[in-house]
């Protein structure tokens, strides 16, 4: 029985955001390039039915399989392999940290609705420098929605819809990557919109080096509030001092009436330090 005649036989629930893979092309691709052997410890988000699981067992050392469904649970345990660990349970509810000593690979298949907490989840924030999920995870395969997947690798030279808070918080922290965009038709029940599988290398260090990086947060979470508005009045929104903004970019030479959409992650970094430097002063 093939992977999309038995996800017809399994009650999916639309309010778990149920989406099954079930073409074994893009499954087999997945297995290729997570690059595992049998020393790899693997972490599944979203197991489902356990079409993916039942691969990755044959491949990793260890795979610990989280779902929150108890009926894909009861699925999940007919796969007979002792190098798999079945956690029932909340993946954001989820210590990743203490689940090996090793070095985490992490597939996911997840509700496209969590993305965002989910990558918040495995990284940390930008301003959450010691992070223990993040610091036991080596990398991310993902499969996310393809205009998500565009927000997490853009720059600011993308579409202006695809550049902003999502691009800092997986770029911050991570590689990301692109490497497969993947027809609706690859799942069951097929959702409305295709999707894209992002690889994500999780770094040692910050994309940038900060004086503070709770300030660079606040700093973009402020220029990025109101897309339609111009980054003076977006900061000044955000709590910033007129006379500073202005002085900051002024030290930058950036327009005033630039959006930032348009400003690089590394003059975001210049222009958080600068405006630290102008409060004091």
């Amino acid at each position: 029985m093939n992977y999309f005649q038995r996800a017809k036989l399994f009650r999916t629930k639309k309010r778990l955001g149920q989406n099954f893979l079930v073409n074994p092309d893009v499954i087999n691709f997945i297995i290729e390039k997570s690059n595992l052997t049998k020393d790899d410890v693997v972490l599944e988000i979203g197991a489902g039915a356990g079409f993916v699981t039942e691969q990755l067992v044959k491949h990793a050392g260890h795979v610990f399989a989280v779902e929150l469904d108890e009926d894909a649970i009861k699925e999940l345990k007919k796969i007979n392999a002792d190098n798999l660990t079945i956690l029932h349970q909340d993946i954001l509810k989820t210590d990743i940290s203490a689940l090996s000593d090793k070095k985490i690979k992490v597939i996911a298949n997840i509700p496209y609705y969590i993305t965002s907490p989910i990558i918040a989840h495995l990284l940390g924030e930008i301003d959450d420098l010691e992070n223990k999920n993040r610091k036991s995870i080596s990398d991310v395969i993902i499969m996310v929605q393809k205009e998500v997947a565009q927000r997490m690798v853009a720059t600011e030279k993308s579409p202006s819809k695809q550049y902003g808070l999502l691009t800092m918080l997986s770029q911050f922290w991570a590689d990301c990557e692109i490497i497969k965009i993947v027809g609706r038709r690859s799942f069951y029940p097929a959702p409305k919109v295709d999707s894209a599988l992002v690889k994500m290398v999780v770094k040692d260090s910050p994309l940038l080096e900060l004086e503070d990086y709770s300030h660079f947060k606040k700093t973009v979470k402020a220029a990025f509030s109101q897309r339609r508005k111009n980054i003076k009045n977006c900061l000044m929104s955000g709590g910033f001092a007129k006379e500073n903004i202005q002085k900051s970019l002024e030290a930058l030479e950036i327009d005033e009436n630039t959006r930032g959409e348009s400003v690089s992650i590394q003059t975001f970094g210049k222009l958080s330090e600068e405006l630290i430097k102008n409060a004091k002063n």
